[in-house]
């Protein structure tokens, strides 16, 4: 579906108004689109399909949107959309994609080598001069430095990437709405990112920077980069979330050795333990990602099966109900044992999600709400 600069205000009005509508992720989103070939359409389908599932629906009121549109507006900012010629490349392969992004800066960096560089928010001194300097490095060999505009080690990379003069360009990827700066502190540099780099929010205009929104951020970060490198990260902290994410999607995982003494190197001394590779200089990351072909040399978990376009569209759906419970179990599994077509369940699934009562999990699995 490459609409491109042809969709209409009409048509991008619709879009947001879908994905802003209760119970809509990425992956309803993308198979709404495919079944009713727009967004306006798949808007006057929802009470249907909902009410399928045994639930009233109603979708965002359009006063919202309209709001909404206007303080986009007003923090300099634009929308691009998953078709849209300036949606970065590999954040596009990635499954459950943000269907619509708001952005502030040059989209064309997402279309260069990307690198991830994240890590601990309270690093130590010498792992934010480490950040520093291989951004800096990495953005004079040509790279895009990505990370969250965290304390730490992302502030550090985006800092090194910005240092390396008119070559160095750096993405910025936060958790809340596009004119919201957090942390406080990094309200200065998040401006810059803005007017000489690339900042994305998938959150609304006005977002506040909730828990539940980094994870959704991270998998951003993840998914716009050939490879992530991990500074310095306790063992169970978000930037490991990030590196299994990259991991899962097919991407090129590092991670920098530290001491064992420093509770801050576990997490990466971890991440090379289960198959991140180990780098030491920048070198070694031009090395890696250089001419990356979709085949990463970190053996680290089992990528996920690259993402697939929404399946056909089928007419009736399958009888799932009972196979689901709260545990989540594979969309595969599903098919498998309802002996139905994919499509059918894929509409079963749709069908329940629409209506409040299925959650999907990483990795293609679902549960019951």
């Amino acid at each position: 579906m490459s609409m491109g600069a042809a969709l209409s205000q009409d048509e991008a009005f619709a879009r947001i108004r879908l994905l802003r509508s209760p119970n809509i992720g990425p992956v309803t989103y993308a198979q709404l689109l495919a079944r009713f070939g727009q967004a306006q359409a798949a808007i006057e389908a929802l009470p249907d399909l909902a009410g399928r599932a045994g639930k009233p629906y109603s979708a965002a009121p359009p006063e919202r949107i309209h709001e909404e549109i206007a303080a986009v507006r007003k923090a300099g900012a634009r929308y691009l959309f998953h078709d849209s010629a300036g949606y970065p490349p590999l954040l596009a392969a990635i499954e459950g994609a943000p269907p619509v992004l708001t952005v502030r800066g040059d989209a064309g960096l997402s279309f260069r080598p990307c690198v991830a560089v994240v890590g601990a928010r309270n690093a130590s001194a010498g792992a934010v001069k480490l950040a520093r300097d291989f951004a800096h490095g990495l953005a004079e060999a040509g790279f895009t430095i990505v990370s969250g505009l965290a304390r730490g080690i992302d502030g550090a990379g985006h800092e090194g990437a910005l240092a390396a003069g008119e070559g160095g360009s750096t993405i910025g990827v936060i958790a809340s709405g596009i004119g919201i700066a957090y942390p406080p502190q990094h309200a200065a540099l998040q401006e810059r990112i803005a007017q000489e780099g690339l900042l994305i929010a998938e959150q609304p205009p006005g977002t506040e920077p909730l828990a539940r929104h980094f994870p959704t951020r991270n998998r951003i970060i993840a998914g716009l980069a050939a490879g992530t490198l991990v500074v310095e990260a306790a063992p169970k902290s978000g930037s490991l979330i990030t590196a299994r994410l990259a991991g899962e999607m097919g991407r090129e995982v590092m991670a920098i050795p530290g001491s064992p003494l420093d509770a801050r190197s576990h997490g990466c001394n971890q991440l090379i333990r289960d198959g991140a590779v180990l780098v030491q200089s920048v070198e070694d990351v031009i090395e890696l990602l250089t001419g990356f072909d979709g085949a990463p040399r970190s053996m680290f978990r089992d990528a996920a099966p690259a993402w697939a376009a929404p399946d056909p569209v089928a007419d009736e759906p399958a009888e799932i109900a009972g196979l689901l419970t709260a545990a989540p179990v594979g969309v595969d599994e599903l098919i498998r044992q309802s002996g139905t077509s994919a499509a059918a369940v894929q509409l079963a699934l749709l069908e329940l999600e629409i209506a409040g009562r299925l959650v999907r999990h990483a990795g293609g699995r679902v549960s019951i709400a």
